[in-house]
């Protein structure tokens, strides 16, 4: 324990001494524009940056994330942080340009600063971490930029595994936790119910059947379904949200004679896709809704077309579990205190990792949830080494 103090030291010592590296990369990747599927110029800024610190191995896979592999010991860890973000909505709404990475007062500011590329920026400084000492030990380590997690959450990291191999038994999630350990968070559904109708002319309604009076008692159902759902000790509550509604219909003078909504639906472990879906037929059914889960088909960067239910499955890492105490361990190791160890609120790639690989997953990264998707979008520089030393410490503290 004495060595790994000895290290955690010296990590973070080189780690702040070169705050002005992992900053100007967090700045960099701010000022490129990274929809889903539209990642490719991050792609190769981060590729160009890992190849330059010497790692065994650089690739871009399939799907078009980039990774590099350090280390060629018997213990597999990788880590997972996304490039892509969403968009800025109200431009009005922001105070700072958002695509210009601005660093006032020791804040960086910018779409995607706390999710997640201040995560991707901290590993790949990480990253350099060890490539400065030559620190190698019994791991291999997976360092991975991946792409479209922002339009379905864990695709890009189960292209990776499946497509690679790669079998690791920890990995890392560096979406925002406020220098944080969260080892778990809600699963997520959505959810498409449809009407039909028969269109007419507006001027004389009763001569059709509008879709989206069929509709309204639906809405209004799920949002007493919303109130009444099972919760999970650990994770919370589950809900339920209509997050948008369309129509066809001829033109604005004639009955639609189609409806569509769509359910955000956030599951606890006892849920299931079968049981999230015969819930909303169970009300549905009266005016002849049609319920499904919907599918995600969209072409990555590359081109690559994975089509996937969106039902995201709910995860949780035991708290006793090695996963989880060496990273408590790690990162008190870092910070010099006991940190906190909790749950996200929104969804991430562990939904396929923990949820449906079940590898034993943790999540730990610079930033605070309450920014993400907002625009007030930052991060504290301060924190970007902390991250940056505790993502090169931890796979010595997992193999000793």
């Amino acid at each position: 324990m004495e060595d790994l103090a000895k290290l955690a030291g010296e990590l973070l010592e080189r780690a702040e001494a070169d705050e002005a590296y992992v900053a100007g990369l967090l700045q960099g990747l701010i000022r490129i524009p990274t929809p889903s599927s539209g990642e490719q110029e991050a792609v190769e800024l981060v590729r160009r940056e890992m190849e330059m610190l010497g790692p065994d191995e650089v690739f871009v896979d399939a799907m078009g994330s980039v990774v590099a592999r350090f280390g060629a010991g018997d213990k597999v860890l990788l880590y997972d942080s996304h490039l892509d973000t969403v968009g800025v909505g109200d431009g009005a709404a922001w105070k700072v340009d958002p695509y210009g990475g601005l660093l006032a007062d020791g804040v960086i500011y910018g779409r995607g600063a706390s999710d997640n590329k201040a995560g991707v920026a901290s590993m790949v400084a990480g990253l350099k971490l060890l490539a400065d000492l030559a620190a190698k030990g019994d791991f291999t380590l997976y360092v991975a930029g991946v792409v479209q997690e922002e339009a379905c959450e864990g695709l890009a990291l189960r292209v990776l595994l499946e497509e690679w191999g790669i079998e690791p038994e920890l990995v890392v999630i560096g979406e925002c936790t406020d220098l944080g350990i969260a080892r778990g968070h809600r699963g997520r559904t959505e959810i498409e119910v449809v009407t039909t109708g028969a269109s007419c002319h507006a001027s004389a309604p009763a001569r059709g059947e509008n879709a989206i009076y069929r509709m309204t008692p639906i809405v209004e159902s799920i949002k007493l379904l919303g109130e009444n759902l099972a919760g999970d000790p650990f994770l919370g509550k589950g809900s339920m949200a209509v997050t948008a509604m369309e129509c066809s219909t001829p033109s604005r003078n004639a009955v639609p004679d189609g409806c569509s909504i769509y359910v955000d639906r956030r599951t606890v472990p006892s849920d299931t896709r079968d049981s999230v879906i015969r819930e909303i037929e169970e009300v549905a059914r009266f005016t002849g809704g049609e319920v499904r889960v919907t599918a995600y088909s969209e072409p990555s960067h590359k081109g690559l077309v994975r089509e996937v239910e969106k039902f995201f499955p709910a995860w949780f890492t035991d708290p006793e579990s090695r996963a989880v105490v060496c990273g408590r361990e790690a990162l008190r190791l870092v910070l010099g205190a006991e940190p906190a160890v909790g749950k996200w609120d929104f969804s991430t790639d562990g939904n396929y990792s923990m949820g449906v690989r079940g590898i034993p997953t943790i999540g730990m990264g610079p930033g605070e949830e309450r920014y993400a998707h907002t625009p007030q979008d930052q991060v504290r520089v301060a924190d970007l080494p902390k991250a940056a030393a505790f993502y090169a410490l931890l796979p010595f503290v997992y193999t000793t």
